[in-house]
């Protein structure tokens, strides 16, 4: 229970921090009402943690320690130092993790999934928590897929899974930046100001900024987008197909993909 215990600690207290933030220096003003879409965003991380943890045995970092321990995958074959293990175990997961993203963009069937994320008409913290249980599962076993062949450290992958879900929450924080500390922020780490822009309705723009924690990874791979075509506050968020907050319950986002 250590593992879900520390990762559950990490992430109620940078959530709290971000609402903090969010309640103190708002970026934009939504129509819907915080305490909604925070118990709708919680229930779905909830039934999603759920369901992957049932189908999954466990998730990454339980598979990262089968594989430690047989010594499987091809990290595990050399007599590598073990910070250096360490920092590519970081490496290689977040680079995979950007092309899950970019993948789920492009190919069709994912994009039924995860359009779920996209759909949601404004943008904060409790965004980074909102996706469908299957793009979760999926997502859960590419991981560990990683994790066994490529040999990485179980404490790896662990931080990893924390800096994921701390990286997300920052970067969809609907909180304003001061100019001169986001050109600098962003130059290492994304900021608000540059995920937003792939939560836009230009479909452009959607298919742009795919990283979770740092730029490199978009500027290598010529997905980089310094700044939205309508500006920050005249930028539409969510998708053109569907526009009515009716249609965008908790029960019609599960069913949504099989429509």
């Amino acid at each position: 229970m250590t593992e879900p215990f520390i990762r559950l600690v990490f992430f109620l207290g940078t959530l709290g921090l971000m609402l903090l933030w969010e309640w103190r220096r708002p970026f934009r003003k939504f129509p819907e009402g915080k305490t909604r879409r925070l118990a709708r965003h919680l229930g779905l991380m909830i039934l999603n943690s759920g369901i992957a943890r049932i189908l999954s045995g466990g998730g990454a970092y339980f598979a990262a320690a089968f594989a430690f321990e047989r010594h499987w995958g091809l990290l595990n074959q050399f007599a590598l130092p073990y910070g250096l293990s360490f920092v590519l175990a970081l490496i290689l997961l977040d680079f995979a993790i950007y092309l899950q993203h970019v993948a789920f963009h492009r190919v069709p069937l994912f994009w039924r999934l995860h359009k779920i994320h996209h759909l949601d008409l404004g943008f904060d913290t409790t965004t980074a928590i909102r996706f469908h249980p299957l793009e979760i599962v999926l997502s859960t076993y590419y991981k560990m897929a990683l994790a066994i062949g490529f040999g990485l450290l179980p404490q790896a992958v662990l931080v990893f899974e924390i800096l994921l879900n701390a990286c997300a929450l920052f970067n969809h924080g609907n909180a304003r930046l001061p100019g001169s500390w986001e050109r600098t922020i962003r130059l290492f780490l994304i900021t608000p100001d540059m995920h937003r822009i792939h939560h836009s309705s230009y479909r452009l723009e959607t298919d742009s900024n795919f990283g979770f924690s740092v730029p490199f990874w978009d500027k290598l791979c010529g997905t980089y987008c310094k700044r939205p075509h309508l500006g920050h506050e005249g930028m539409e968020i969510g998708l053109k197909e569907q526009r009515d907050p009716k249609l965008l319950d908790f029960w019609r986002l599960l069913v949504l993909p099989f429509r």
